[in-house]
């Protein structure tokens, strides 16, 4: 059971979602509909607009199996054992199921190679710790067991897991090193999108200049909480998008991907104990388009 006080101005679906991200959002409205979501102890309808301070329950309702299918689909593996696997995800796979993606996904290869993933996370993201954005490349983390699962969120809850980015945005920053503390929350106007600023969930990026070119420049990335669009919105918001990122400002690239890639993680694996480090290269897409900009 998990207990929450509302935010005003939120749907009850929307609410749910953002504070227990685990669950998908098809899921929360499930539970709605069951009456395992209520609202100052009445069950109301996933629209409900919420007052603020309410009190909510969630009963989170029976778990069914795995529903996601196997598909022979290649992966880019940096690094496995018996508990994880590091994987090289290639721009344009989306991690899970969701919002009319229900094939090609990094889980249905995932199924097909270890057939099982860790449950942690429900059927619908067996093994999903944390997520890339569809267009964003680079290692990401999958748990193969539930206990290598649980160890993995809290380190990442404790933000003891280091991730670092590169990035190409559009024009030159006002100094070689800086800080973006601004709070994260969904658009209230364009659904699929996020927006910085005092509202939202605490969310921090620090950024350091790579190398310059004539109207763009290359940053390295390092965030501090995992946010949905995190950096895309953060760069966005000083006037800076993300290359290719036509959802916050900028205009498309002829690769149909932004320049967004996860180049490092740190953690300590749990299996071992040990702090590690797992790298991806930079794709081909991404080292041809700043040859274009030499």
């Amino acid at each position: 059971m998990f207990e929450l006080t509302s935010v005003a101005g939120k749907r009850l679906d929307q609410f749910v979602a953002d504070e227990l991200p685990r669950y998908s959002r098809s899921r929360i409205q499930d539970w709605i509909k069951q009456g395992f979501v209520l609202v100052d102890g009445a069950a109301r309808k996933a629209s409900f607009v919420l007052r603020g301070a309410e009190q909510i329950v969630v009963h989170p309702g029976h778990l069914p199996p795995l529903n996601a299918s196997p598909e022979d689909i290649p992966l880019d593996i940096l690094y496995e054992d018996a508990g994880l696997v590091a994987i090289n995800k290639a721009a344009g796979m989306t991690v899970h199921k969701g919002a009319g993606v229900h094939s090609g996904t990094l889980v249905n290869a995932l199924l097909h190679r270890y057939q099982t993933l860790s449950t942690v996370s429900g059927d619908e993201r067996p093994g999903i710790v944390h997520r890339l954005d569809r267009y964003t490349s680079g290692v990401l983390l999958v748990a193969r067991n539930d206990e290598v699962h649980r160890k993995l969120q809290e380190q990442f809850a404790d933000r003891t897991v280091e991730k670092r980015y590169v990035a190409l945005v559009h024009g030159h920053m006002d100094a070689d090193t800086g800080t973006i503390n601004k709070a994260i929350r969904r658009s209230m106007i364009v659904r699929f999108k996020m927006q910085a600023g005092e509202e939202g969930r605490k969310a921090l990026t620090e950024w350091r200049v790579r190398q310059k070119y004539e109207s763009f420049t290359l940053l390295d990335v390092r965030i501090g909480t995992g946010r949905t669009h995190q950096i895309r919105v953060h760069l966005a918001s000083t006037r800076h998008p993300v290359a290719g990122d036509k959802i916050y400002g900028a205009p498309p690239h002829a690769s149909g991907r932004f320049f967004l890639h996860a180049a490092r993680i740190e953690f300590t694996n749990p299996s071992t104990g040990e702090r590690q480090t797992i790298e991806a290269p930079m794709p081909p897409e991404l080292t041809s388009w700043l040859a274009e900009l030499a």
